[in-house]
């Protein structure tokens, strides 16, 4: 028989779940201080008791409201205006809640692995040169910050770890490098808010980041990892979508920048599958259409092997068949001996530049290096013209080298090049009749082939074109 102390107990318990069920939640990706995606209609999303009507009011003068599903789970979607701020919502439910300190500007997801992620301060006795001065000159108002806790899941989750912040030196220095830069320079080039939202975990490969529906589909040789759940780590099969992307689905974003692929160096012909089709799925579940989606092609390495060179193939071969995506070429910002080039602030500004000519649409800026376009043979040498290099191709003050051509038996041997007025011209005594030319083809180089602009070229081998 229960008694009435007992009897006092549950009916707390049953007083406090309940209460606990009528709560009005937001998604733990908005808070005080975030960032909407200006000009749009945004998705706002929570939790309160079934069937309760939820309103949301915005002070620059738009509202929206929904009804509660059986699950207690509510979205809507809410017009923004020019970019502007600070603004407040009001979300009026079971109870009320307000947020604070809103901008309306531009919003970026920054993902992928250790490169991405490594802090601004750099990693233990890992460098990221200028450092100091771009930590001690964060403070920002109009750069605003959130990253997400690492988290694997076996199944999606709505909820995460993190907070909406002020760029400042203390926060600066723990967020993402090459986020960081590309959001300082797209804000001193837009002058509009933005909202770089970081979401990255060190030696991951793409599929821990893809759908579970998308590796089904198409990579049946992860069934038994998706299958082996009490096995699961950071870089199991879609662990990583289900625990630090779905959370933020759907967010209403401009784009995505990206910065991962060592992980996947092993296989690069899956990788040039695997890939596109993470960004196709991103792309469905978020239902924005084909926004922009920017990435870092992985740089040189002295220990990388052929198998670096192909990968960084295979990132080339997804920037020319997938669209609205552009790459960054690092081949002169390699370090020899680490895997985490520490020159970060080319990088997050040659993905700005991507986002500048592209998306912005910014006229006079060249956002790529050159890339491989066609080749022709007069007398034993091979003329390349090349792709994102309107005013041809130069050195940059750099020794040419690093080319190889080949004939019809295939063999590669070493070229010489030269530029005249910005055509590259390549050849070899050994080869009479040339077939081939690959350049920078091992995984450590020292860029020597450059736009006008001074972006490097890719790696390439004309024979898989």
């Amino acid at each position: 028989m229960m008694t009435k102390k007992g009897y006092l107990i549950c009916c707390i318990l049953l007083f406090a779940a309940t209460y606990l069920e009528a709560q009005t939640s937001l998604s733990s990706i908005f808070g005080d201080h975030m960032v909407l995606q200006r000009n749009s209609e945004v998705a706002i999303w929570g939790k309160d008791k079934p069937g309760k009507k939820v309103k949301v009011s915005a002070d620059w003068g738009e509202q929206a409201d929904a009804i509660t599903d059986a699950d207690g789970k509510w979205s809507l979607k809410i017009k923004t205006i020019k970019a502007g701020g600070p603004y407040s919502l009001e979300i009026k439910g079971s109870q009320k809640l307000e947020i604070k300190d809103v901008l309306l500007g531009e919003v970026w997801i920054c993902s992928g692995q250790s490169n991405m992620e490594m802090p601004l301060r750099g990693f233990k006795g890992q460098p990221i040169y200028g450092n100091n001065e771009a930590i001690s000159n964060s403070h920002n108002d109009q750069l605003r910050l959130f990253t997400l806790g690492r988290n694997i899941s076996s199944s999606p989750v709505d909820t995460c770890v993190g907070q909406w912040s002020h760029s400042a030196p203390e926060v600066a220095a723990d967020f993402s490098a090459v986020a960081y830069f590309y959001g300082r320079k797209l804000q001193a080039n837009l002058n509009v808010p933005i909202g770089l939202i970081s979401t990255s975990w060190g030696g991951t490969p793409a599929q821990a980041w893809t759908p579970k529906e998308t590796i089904l589909e198409g990579f049946k040789e992860f069934e038994k990892e998706l299958l082996d759940t009490a096995s699961y780590y950071q870089r199991s099969p879609t662990v990583l979508y289900n625990g630090m992307i779905h959370p933020i689905v759907p967010f209403t974003i401009k784009g995505v920048i990206w910065y991962q692929g060592e992980a996947n160096k092993k296989n690069a012909e899956q990788y040039s599958r695997l890939f596109p089709a993470m960004i196709k799925s991103w792309r469905s579940i978020w239902g924005q259409g084909d926004f922009p989606f920017y990435f870092v092609q992985i740089s040189t390495l002295d220990w990388g092997g052929e198998d670096w060179v192909t990968l960084r193939e295979a990132q080339l071969e997804t920037m020319l068949t997938t669209p609205n995506t552009g790459m960054a070429v690092t081949l002169d910002i390699g370090q020899e001996d680490c895997i985490h080039p520490p020159r970060k602030k080319e990088v997050g500004d040659r993905l700005a530049y991507w986002a500048l000519a592209k998306t912005y649409g910014f006229k006079g800026v060249q956002c790529s290096g050159p890339v491989y376009k066609s080749m022709e043979i007069k007398e034993s040498k091979a003329y390349l013209h090349f792709d994102f290099a309107p005013d041809g191709v130069c050195n940059m003050g750099q020794e040419l080298k690093d080319f190889e051509i080949a004939g019809a038996d295939k063999v590669y041997y070493p070229a010489e090049a030269i530029i005249k007025k910005g055509q590259l011209i390549v050849w070899s005594d050994e080869v009479k009749i040339p077939v081939n030319v690959r350049y920078a083809w091992k995984s450590y180089v020292e860029a020597s082939l450059f736009n006008t602009a001074g972006l490097p070229a890719s790696s390439f081998r004309t024979e898989k074109f």
